[in-house]
């Protein structure tokens, strides 16, 4: 049953009968793709796995079958005997020992199985026999024997008339009669045991590989960042704002160099017990490879992965920062209390100094004091340092007054519109020059070196503070583009810019009103109704006040009159419109004073009066964050289908119409609501030419339909809308609770959410860093992993919350390239790249390094003499200088004996640590008469073990 088993897998995969192939070319072993396919198949119970291995190849004419005479050989018979592809750099080890181009293995399917007794293997050996013989396929059949880490493999070919056999031998320690040429090639000959006298002759391809490990001349060019020098604003090799860079162990451990005769016959070469001809300087070919170290520790990664960790911390920053925060507040809480009371006693106090906010900040501070700088986790040198490189402007607090900061915040660069300072959008991060993203990078510069966690919430706490203190100040924050949030960024980036612009409306109206209270008296007298008197008309007390303390007003009153109830404002609005349509449908001419113009429209005149139409001063909108986009869309959804529901729709969508149209009504006395759609939205008045009774043409405009459909939003909220001028209309803006609502939501960041927040602007940073690095060396294969990496991290970080696992992958990628780079830095110091003055040897020894590092070997051109083949030696010389200088007690006690010491001294190459021997040859097979059929025998020596790997074929015919 497992015989027909095996032939039906065979038969299956095609691999019956002759195989074809052209002969192959030098090298396709390493340049060709390798495929395989498996199986299973059980023989009882005991579970099996068969694999096909091999090359891919261009099927070759079917002519061929012609040409191929009955006793052809079988192609891997032929390709035992072919000398283009000896010791392939990365192959199978059945490839590399047998020069196969494919076969077929069989080994037990469990790992830790293995086939240990004689009698099992040969019941396996004699199966594959039959099947080979019963199926007619010429592709070899190995059976894995032994355990499996000591590969050994035993098999079979058939071909008309000839069969060949694999066989091997594993031993631990080796005889010594074959650590040399002369040995090895009188196993060969005992094996063959060739009738005929004079012997053909026996080719031999010989390897031997010296390994460097250690570059005593070279130590590691990176020198980690010296920490302590971060504190006096001097930094070792480091910056805040910048991400490190770099391996901090070497990232290549080993240099492989082998040293191959491709092509030596019998008799050449002497290589026995006691003299050896094998110079390695004399090799005709050289060829090198590199091992890499094992995930070398390298700062960016480990930056990366420490930052990465925050995200799953679960603390607060209170809990993090200890209770020794509250400890000393009990005392500061009277202080606050007491200032509140102080506010409710007659003498006059000018309240903006004591806004509670500036009381707790003071606490704070003291706090800060009580705490003692050895307990908190930053000291203060540092932490002074990363808060005058976050807010540049702070330098500027000594110099008095507002001008001089607001020229140093307002100083915005515009943007560089080059593609890697846009990544942004991509990873939603932040800007590159942006305050979010030197806060990521001085977070995580923290979490490494000053305090992990801890030091993370305390500049925290801090950074959080100075928010407040400006919003109280009226300072704007440094580094965040003008407007409203850039939705493209990160939540936190958009909370920033959301801050700035409450501190900007705020300032913006604290100058107007300390500039403008005469401005604002005669409002009661102008006859505005309902909106007019909330603000001062019924307060003449709170006029005088206006000078002294406007902030604490605007902070305190006009919420508390933003309250109205609806329908109160409704019903003050519709008195006075019955009003104002009698006025205009009276056509006299209206006495409303124009207020709030900014500047005349074009040409465009206003459609009764006849006057030009001015363009108002408006609110802006309101400005929105994300967060808050989707708040509001969930409760607009939520207000259902129901006529209610969409009438409050229609209101909280037209706030900002409302506010337009009540400007333009002050700015243009009689318009209509024609005259505010010409300028609103100019494509709803329809203008055509018509011809009128005198036969003139004249352009009659009129409503597009959908602002003719009755009791549609426009048309209400024209009727609703009163002329007040912006600055004394509703706020659309409640800067104040906005703000307020930042300032929470970044007190309550946990360090955790923080890093979430604040990791897209790392990886944004960290693929900046790798392209600079990456630019200085020029390596292809890192741009395209760079490339990979971008597209990656814009699918996953475009989402909220990504996955850890995407996350890590997308870390894993750019520590990945840093250590190619590193490699590529530690490849060309070795090589001495920079310091070569030829221009042409250094793009050579350039080339050979980058070859170095995308390919499994490189062949040195000019071998030992060629310029990377000298270097190479010098390297080899100097590690054998340095191992061969034996301890200074040691020389004493041997001075007597230099004679000795110079002959170790000789040597210029260590002794090999590998010897790779391919002997082959052509003999006729077990009889004088019988035909000449390929032989071959690997051997490899290396300090562990020693093999042997025969393929020795037999004539079946003529025996």
């Amino acid at each position: 049953r497992f015989i027909s088993k095996i032939e039906e897998v065979l038969n299956d995969w095609k691999l019956i009968g002759v195989s074809l192939g052209k002969p192959l070319e030098k090298g396709i072993y390493t340049t060709g793709t390798w495929e395989e396919k498996s199986d299973e198949i059980s023989f009882a119970d005991f579970k099996f796995s068969i694999t096909h291995h091999y090359l891919v190849q261009e099927p070759s004419d079917k002519d061929g079958k012609e040409e191929l005479g009955e006793d052809a050989l079988p192609l891997p018979m032929q390709d035992l005997l072919c000398m283009n592809n000896d010791f392939p750099p990365r192959a199978h080890c059945l490839v590399r020992w047998y020069g196969l181009r494919e076969f077929v293995v069989i080994a037990p399917a469990a790992n830790n199985e293995a086939v240990v007794s004689e009698s099992k293997c040969n019941l396996l050996l004699s199966s594959v026999s039959i099947a080979l013989g019963n199926t007619g396929c010429q592709v070899p059949l190995f059976v894995q024997i032994h355990q499996k880490w000591r590969r050994m493999y035993v098999g079979e070919c058939q071909g008309p008339g000839v069969r060949t056999d694999f066989e091997m031998v594993h031993l631990r320690k080796v005889p010594s009669q074959y650590t040399h040429l002369s040995g090895l090639l009188d196993i060969f000959k005992t094996k063959i045991g060739c009738p005929l006298t004079p012997l053909p002759p026996v080719s031999m391809a010989i390897r031997l590989t010296y390994v460097l490990q250690d570059w005593q001349q070279y130590f590691w060019p990176q020198q980690p960042p010296d920490i302590d020098a971060l504190v006096g604003g001097e930094v070792g090799g480091l910056e805040f704002g910048k991400l490190p860079f770099g391996a901090c162990e070497d990232p290549i451990s080993e240099l492989h160099l082998a040293t191959t005769w491709p092509h030596l016959a019998e008799g050449i070469i002497v290589d026995n017990d006691v003299y050896s001809d094998l110079d390695p300087i004399q090799a005709p070919q050289w060829s090198v490879r590199v091992r890499k170290a094992d995930n070398p520790q390298c700062l960016l990664g480990d930056f990366l992965t420490e930052f990465f960790k925050l995200c799953r911390r679960k603390e607060s920053t209170d809990e993090i920062l200890g209770r020794s925060a509250f400890e000393e507040e009990g005392k500061e809480v009277a202080d606050i209390t007491h200032a509140l009371s102080k506010l409710t006693e007659p003498a006059p106090v000018p309240i903006h100094k004591l806004s509670v906010t500036n009381m707790v900040h003071s606490a704070k501070k003291k706090i800060r004091k009580h705490r003692g700088a050895d307990e908190s986790p930053l000291n203060n040198d540092v932490l002074n340092t990363i808060l005058l490189f976050l807010f540049p402007d702070a330098a500027d607090k000594l110099t008095d007054g507002f001008e001089s900061r607001a020229s140093t915040s307002a100083g915005n660069n515009p943007p560089p519109e080059n593609e890697d300072y846009n990544l942004f959008s991509q990873f939603k991060s932040a800007p590159s020059d942006s305050l979010t993203y030197k806060l990521a990078l001085c977070l995580c510069m923290i979490n490494f070196y000053h305090g992990g966690v801890k030091g993370v919430a305390h500049l925290w706490q801090e950074f959080v503070l100075e928010m407040r203190y400006r919003w109280e100040n009226n300072y704007l924050i440094p580094g965040l583009a003008n407007g409203s949030p850039d939705l493209r960024c990160c939540l936190l980036h958009q909370k920033l810019q959301m801050l700035n612009c409450c501190i900007e409306r705020k300032k913006a109206r604290d100058e107007g009103k300390r500039g403008s209270t005469s401005d604002r008296s005669p409002v009661g007298a102008s006859g505005d109704g309902a909106k007019g008197a909330e603000h001062s008309g019924d307060n003449p007390e709170k006029e005088k006040e206006f000078g002294k303390s406007w902030e604490s007003w605007s902070d305190s009153e006009e919420e508390f009159f933003e309250c109205l109830s609806d329908t109160e404002d409704l019903k003050g609005n519709g008195q006075e419109n019955g009003k104002k349509g009698a006025k205009e449908g009276n056509k006299e001419p209206v006495n409303l004073k124009p207020e709030g113009r900014l500047h005349p429209h074009g040409k465009l005149m206003l459609l009764h009066p006849g006057e030009p139409l001015y363009v108002p001063i408006t609110q802006e909108p309101a400005p929105m964050t994300e967060d808050l986009l989707e708040e509001q869309s969930e409760v607009l959804a939520k207000l259902g289908t129901s006529a209610e529901g969409a009438h409050l729709r229609a209101r909280m969508q037209s706030a900002c119409l409302l506010s337009d149209m009540e400007s333009f009504k002050a700015a243009n006395p009689g318009c209509c609501l024609e005259d505010f759609v010409r300028w609103y939205s100019p494509r709803d008045y329809i203008e055509e030419e018509v011809v009128d009774e005198k036969g003139n043409t004249v352009i009659k405009g009129e409503l597009s339909a959908r602002m003719k459909i009755p009791s549609n939003m426009w048309v209400e909220a024209w009727e609703t809308a009163k002329p007040v001028p912006a600055r004394r209309q509703k706020r659309l803006f409640d800067d104040t609770r906005e703000a307020e609502k930042v300032l929470h939501y970044l007190a309550v960041q946990k360090p955790a959410d923080l890093a979430r927040h604040l990791l897209p602007c790392i990886i944004h940073a960290a693929v900046l860093k790798v392209k600079d690095e990456e630019a200085l060396e020029d390596i292809s294969s890192v741009k395209k992993i760079i490339k990979q990496i971008i597209s990656h991290s814009s699918k996953v970080l475009r989402f909220p919350n990504p996955e850890d696992k995407k996350l890590e992958e997308i870390i894993a990628q750019i520590m990945s390239v840093e250590a190619i780079i590193a490699r590529a830095r530690s490849l060309k110091a070795k090589f001495g790249v920079e310091k070569c003055e030829n221009e042409e040897e250094k793009e050579d020894l350039q080339r050979f390094v980058n070859c170095l590092l995308e390919q499994p070997e490189v062949s040195v051109v000019g071998a030992g003499r060629g310029p990377a083949g000298s270097i190479i030696h010098k390297l080899f010389v100097n590690a054998q200088r340095v191992s061969a200088v034996p301890p200074l007690e040691e020389e004493l006690r041997r001075s007597g004996s230099a004679e000795e010491r110079r002959q170790g001294l000789q040597s210029d190459f260590p002794p090999p640590t590998g010897r790779e021997v391919i002997l082959r040859s052509s003999v006729p097979r077990p009889a004088p008469y019988s035909k000449a059929l390929p032989q071959r025998m690997y051997s490899v020596l290396t300090r562990e073990d020693f093999r042997l790997a025969g393929a020795f074929s037999s004539d079946t015919t003529f025996f």
